[in-house]
């Protein structure tokens, strides 16, 4: 019986390591690509006539 406790509490550690570390992934990447896109509006500002 503690063996099944144990192995089902260990497979759900580790699912939720797993998660933690796509959803820092897709964070970092995100991030990333706002800071590109912030870059690339600042350079071309110039052309822009609001």
């Amino acid at each position: 019986m503690n063996e099944k406790v144990f192995k089902t509490l260990n497979q759900i550690g580790a699912s939720g390591i797993v998660v933690g570390i796509l959803c820092m992934a897709v964070g970092i990447s995100l991030g990333v690509l706002t800071i590109i896109n912030g870059a690339r509006a600042l350079s071309a500002r110039k052309n822009i006539m609001i």
